[in-house]
């Protein structure tokens, strides 16, 4: 089911959530097998589940890392439909972390989550999971995987990002949402508007890469009414928060810096203390 624009924007503007369609996806199971309920699953499952997920390291750099019985029961919990078994194999093989990386394989493990559980409520303890799974989904249709049937096919992922962003409320998917609708290169106004929309909504959950972007936009005057101080305010907390490869993030930051004036640092500054007053409130 496609997602329009209209329902988007209506929730954007605060319309109560639309009822959650079901998703098919292209990537056929890893093992066909009988889907358990979360809250009807065997007490074994969970248990060599919860046992799985503590033996795991967080980032094994090999395939002998990862312990075999601890791979046995993730696998086993995710033929049982344990979807936080499924996302820790997703993530491990779309990251090659203690297994050979196979962005396929994970392709269906993360389809698998969506699948089953797309209507889940989005206060419900697997919807982060769910929310990533969608996300995950939408960037792998962004570029494809090579020699694979999962193409490059931007719509398909604006509609993963747009489920999950209005759906789930996810700040990643905001984010590469509005990414789709700024950098497409004959944006429309209304694109540009859902775009801006979506990236505030981000950045204000704290999604640093939505806050880089922001600030980027704000201090430059590109395409939104120049604020400089608020820009750099942006910018200063997408840098403290930036990943050691996310380099752009820390380099548009002080490009912000050295540009701006005494009086727009002193602004941004109090800026800054309001927002981290209001998180602590």
């Amino acid at each position: 089911m496609r997602t329009s624009r209209r329902i988007i924007l209506a929730l954007m503007l605060g319309a109560a959530p639309v009822a959650a369609p079901g998703f098919a996806f292209d990537g056929a199971p890893v093992k066909p097998g009988a889907t358990l309920p979360m809250g009807s699953q065997p007490d074994a499952a969970q248990a060599v589940t919860a046992q799985a997920l503590k033996k795991l390291p967080p980032a094994a750099p090999t395939a002998t890392a990862v312990a075999a019985p601890s791979l046995n029961s993730l696998q086993y919990a995710a033929e049982g439909g344990h979807p936080v078994a499924q996302w820790k194999l997703g993530r491990m093989y779309a990251d090659g972390d203690g297994v050979i990386r196979d962005d396929l394989r994970a392709f269906e493990y993360f389809s698998r989550i969506a699948n089953a559980h797309a209507e889940d409520s989005p206060s419900a303890p697997q919807a982060t999971i769910v929310a990533n799974a969608f996300v995950a989904l939408g960037r792998y249709y962004l570029n494809g995987i090579p020699n694979s049937k999962v193409k490059a096919d931007t719509d398909r992922a604006r509609e993963m990002f747009s489920y999950a962003a209005s759906y789930f409320g996810n700040a990643d998917a905001q984010y590469d949402l509005a990414r789709l609708y700024l950098k497409t290169p004959d944006a429309s106004r209304d694109d540009f508007r859902y775009g801006a929309r979506w990236l505030g909504l981000a950045a204000q959950k704290g999604q640093h890469q939505a806050q880089a972007m922001l600030g980027q936009m704000l201090f430059n005057g590109d395409r939104l009414p120049r604020q400089p101080a608020r820009g750099l305010m942006w910018l200063t907390l997408a840098r403290d928060n930036a990943a050691a490869d996310e380099s752009w993030i820390r380099e548009s930051y002080n490009r912000a810096f050295a540009k701006a004036s005494d009086d727009d640092r002193a602004v941004a500054l109090q800026m800054l203390e309001h927002w981290v007053q209001g998180k602590k409130d």
